[in-house]
């Protein structure tokens, strides 16, 4: 079996559920058993400030009006912070440069240092046994490498087009496929 972790997952546009329109699943986990990813790049109406000030975290003024993103609709009020900085004790690293922490621990340092870029997301994709190899097969998915950049610093309403245009997919080309099906 191909393991799709760590990579991206594209959705093409036949994917229309709505948790997952147009969305960058960065993949954390794919075995047997099932899968597991965050969205990269669908924004919540909760900004990084209103997060610490109901933590009662210290924040960067810099970071006050950085999005936090909508990971996935599995456990929505559970926290994953995807980063850069090799200094934060609590961390897993997904690919070079890019670490994934789990802790309030790990986040309050990461917002009171603005020059470490992070990606704070509530929330992830979950997929049984099979499901997603099914949604692959059906083509709902495309599937690509993941590098630390482009999940960090990638502007998020532009990373569904740079991911397909970074496969050499033409976005166009693919919503102009969509009324052929």
């Amino acid at each position: 079996m191909q393991t799709l972790a760590p990579g991206l997952l594209v959705a093409t546009p036949q994917l229309t559920d709505s948790n997952f329109r147009r969305s960058v699943i960065l993949m954390l986990e794919h075995s047997e058993g099932g899968s597991m990813g965050i969205i990269i790049n669908r924004g919540a109406s909760l900004t990084l400030g209103e997060l610490a000030k109901n933590q009662s975290l210290d924040i960067a003024p810099e970071r006050m009006n950085q999005p936090v993103f909508m990971g996935g609709p599995v456990e929505n009020h559970r926290g994953f912070v995807l980063h850069d900085d090799e200094s934060v004790q609590e961390k897993h690293e997904v690919v070079p440069g890019l670490f994934l922490s789990l802790t309030l621990d790990s986040l309050g340092p990461l917002l009171k240092d603005p020059s470490a870029h992070l990606r704070f997301c509530l929330g992830y994709a979950g997929w049984g046994a099979q499901q997603l190899e099914s949604e692959l097969s059906s083509g709902s998915w495309l599937y690509a490498e993941a590098s630390a950049r482009p999940v960090l610093e990638g502007d998020p309403g532009m990373l569904w087009e740079n991911s397909l245009k970074s496969m050499g997919v033409d976005p166009a080309m693919l919503l102009k496929g969509k009324g052929l099906n």
